[in-house]
């Protein structure tokens, strides 16, 4: 019998937009001979799930849903959640799905939770010889002073949501007179703040799974945009040139995948993650984590798959069948 499987999408942040795309993505490289695919839209005022054009309630108690007209009930045995932000890249989705015994794509409430939050996660990894940018982290109640975070981090630098991803409310900030403005615009999308120092360098990224016994590390994606930074037009615009795999020395590219399987472990990952880093001189810093990786079909993950000379369909399949073998 085919198992049912939620993609899970949309969220409570500005996000939702490049969530309704990864959704796409993800619904086309999965195996429609295997499963049957159903869309979970969760936002904060309800959640559903789209059949044949109309949209159901989802009962949260089960995470199932009753057809009206035949009155049935339909219980999903798989969730692959592509929801960049909250509640699905921060760990909130995962605890629920824990408790309900369901499984699901991504890393664990633990890992997703820690990878999240920026400031936590480059600081933790920074204990086991990470190298990160300097950084200050604000909150709604932090007493601040602009003139001595320019002190500290110096210019340029970057103003970030803690918790946000895709480029929202980041601002590349070059004098002093633009720093408030900045933090501001960063409030507005998440109630925490970092302020990090700017690395200048050459931008990678690079993706990793393990299943099993079998441990998967891609090539590596170089990233060049004419913008300030990799900023959101840069990646869903267009306004960027993807090179997989990247220009850089193969001890370069040997170390950058191994920071990304050393840091898969130390943060207790599962699924795929994309770890973002800066070369600055010969040393490669660590950017972000991504727990949630976007998965249009011009992602960097759907990329350096194909140039791995890997199906994008097995890959996710062999996920999947992998998360059902350790619920048994």
């Amino acid at each position: 019998m085919k198992r049912n499987i939620a993609v899970v999408w949309g969220g409570y942040s500005s996000e939702k937009t490049v969530s309704e795309k990864s959704m796409a993505g993800v619904c086309s490289f999965l195996d429609k001979g295997r499963y049957n695919i159903y869309k979970v839209k969760i936002v904060k005022e309800n959640w559903t799930v789209k059949i044949d054009g109309d949209m159901y309630p989802v009962d949260k108690n089960d995470f199932g849903f009753t057809h009206p007209d035949k009155g049935e009930k339909t219980r999903f045995d798989f969730a692959f959640i592509i929801i960049h932000g909250t509640p699905g890249e921060d760990g909130r989705l995962q605890g629920y799905f824990d408790m309900l015994d369901i499984p699901y794509s991504t890393c664990g409430m633990m890992a997703s939770s820690l990878t999240m939050n920026k400031f936590v996660c480059n600081n933790f990894l920074k204990n086991f010889g990470i190298k990160v940018a300097d950084s200050l982290y604000l909150n709604k109640d932090t007493e601040y002073g602009i003139d001595d975070i320019a002190a500290k981090l110096g210019f340029p630098l970057f103003v970030k949501p803690n918790t946000g991803g895709s480029s929202f409310a980041t601002t590349k900030v070059k004098t002093v007179e633009q720093l408030q403005k900045a933090i501001d615009i960063a409030f507005g999308e998440t109630p925490e703040v970092i302020v990090e120092s700017f690395i200048s360098g050459r931008e990678v990224t690079c993706g990793c799974y393990k299943v099993k016994d079998k441990e998967v590390v891609f090539p590596i994606t170089e990233v060049v945009t004419p913008n300030e930074f990799f900023n959101y037009e840069a990646k869903y615009e267009g306004q960027v040139e993807e090179i997989t795999p990247a220009r850089i020395p193969d001890d370069m590219t040997n170390e950058i995948q191994r920071l990304t399987r050393r840091i898969y472990d130390m943060t207790g990952a599962k699924g795929i993650i994309r770890v973002d880093f800066i070369i600055s001189g010969n040393i490669p810093c660590l950017l972000e984590v991504n727990t949630v990786p976007g998965m249009t079909q011009t992602s960097f993950i759907p990329q350096q798959i194909a140039a791995a000379g890997l199906n994008i369909t097995d890959v996710l399949t062999e996920i999947i069948e992998n998360e059902f073998t350790r619920h048994e």
